[in-house]
């Protein structure tokens, strides 16, 4: 389905128009050349009913599903997910696999690459645990590069796909290491869980034979003046997008609802995750980079650091009384995030997903983009004036 433009439900007032037409500067700077920035916002509050947290209604700005953006890092999210869903399936064949023991990979074939050590593990060993934890802490590449490999291309899209969480979204690559190409990312390596010499559980090379729509349905896959190519050199055409990943903003708000409210959704639609690998995955989902020794440095690793709405232009901690559970995403000038936010003490809760590409000289690769003096500021400024709104209509409802 594409949806574009404006929207609220039963025709009321849409807030998220109300916000977009706000004098801040860098509110009005993106909702001046919305076509530029390629602002999309889905907003779901969630309320009380009869002692129940529950979602309600959706609004949404800018929306268009079949609207081509690069998700970045937001494609870990779902693949955490379904990492302990399969340490689970894993288990209950009778395999004694956890996320704490040490899983190894192998290089298997060109240009995969090994993996025996993890210096930001507490074990030094790598582990299903710690790669989530740096997932979610620091948004790590090589983390969700193993889970991609651990479970492989065609696991991810067909559970994804048959749980009703995507419909036209794919995760097809691995993200930020090069030489893979379209046909090398359907190959991931050979690991194995625990001691090398008698392993708990183990995994040859393998490759996925799932076949996925590509781009026929999706628009705006070829963008920008151009693009800096693997030699280092310009090309002045739109740059090609269309054998990237892809989850459109519904999709992905779907794959985050799915994990922190399970009862909301169908059980055949829900992550099978055990209650104790659910109990860990909700825990590291409340952290700050400061609670992993690897990443105590709060000058580099601040609060805010992978939390773009309310708190991403500033170093400045966190209140206590608010919790932020989210995915960013931040690559090619696309700006991601998909959020949670809490705020128990004043009763406000929500779900907030938003992307903008900040490029404006239309290259793509060259590391020029407008994140610090566009994108953040504008997100962070996004995810206030989207908590304002909901304090307000609480004091309007009396629940000051």
């Amino acid at each position: 389905m594409s949806v574009m433009g404006c929207t609220s439900p039963g025709g009321e007032e849409n807030p998220l128009n109300t916000i977009m037409q706000s004098d801040e500067a860098f509110i009005k700077t993106v909702n001046d050349s919305l076509e530029q920035y390629e602002l999309q916002i889905v907003f779901t509050p969630v309320e009380k009913k009869d002692g129940k947290l529950v979602p309600g209604n959706r609004y949404t700005f800018g929306l268009d599903t079949a609207r081509y953006f690069y998700p970045a890092s937001t494609v870990k999210m779902p693949v955490a997910f379904l990492a302990l869903q399969r340490l689970k399936e894993l288990r209950d064949m009778g395999y004694a696999v956890t996320r704490d023991m040490p899983v190894y990979f192998g290089a298997g074939r060109e240009p995969m690459t090994e993996m025996i050590h993890d210096t930001c593990s507490s074990t030094g060993l790598p582990s299903i645990a710690s790669f989530i934890e740096q997932i979610f802490t620091v948004s790590d590449n090589n983390s969700y590069v193993r889970l991609y490999e651990f479970l492989g291309q065609e696991y991810i899209n067909r559970e994804l796909r048959d749980k009703d969480i995507f419909t036209n979204s794919r995760i097809i690559t691995r993200v930020g290491v090069s030489g893979f190409s379209t046909e090398e990312n359907r190959y991931v390596n050979p690991y194995y869980f625990g001691d090398p010499k008698d392993p708990v559980y183990k995994e040859d090379l393998r490759y996925s034979v799932f076949e996925l729509p590509i781009s026929d349905s999706l628009t705006h896959t070829h963008k920008g003046l151009g693009y800096i190519d693997q030699k280092g050199e310009e090309v002045r055409q739109p740059f090609d997008m269309s054998e990237k990943n892809f989850i459109n903003l519904q999709d992905l708000e779907r794959s985050f609802m799915v994990a922190l409210f399970p009862e909301w959704f169908p059980e055949r639609t829900r992550y099978n995750i055990d209650d104790d690998d659910y109990a860990f995955l909700m825990t590291t989902l409340d952290k700050l980079p400061k609670d992993f020794a690897c990443y105590t440095d709060t000058s580099k690793y601040y609060d805010g650091y992978v939390k773009f709405f309310m708190f991403g232009d500033s170093k400045e901690p966190i209140p206590d009384h608010i919790t932020i559970k989210n995915k960013v995403g931040f690559a090619y000038g696309t700006l991601t995030d998909c959020s949670y936010v809490e705020d128990a003490e004043n009763d406000v809760r929500f779900f907030l997903t938003a992307t903008m590409l900040v490029n404006q000289n239309g290259i793509f690769n060259d590391g020029v983009y407008e994140y610090k003096t566009i994108g953040q500021p504008f997100m962070a400024e996004l995810g206030r004036k989207v908590y304002q709104y909901l304090l307000s209509k609480n004091e309007d409802n009396g629940l000051e």
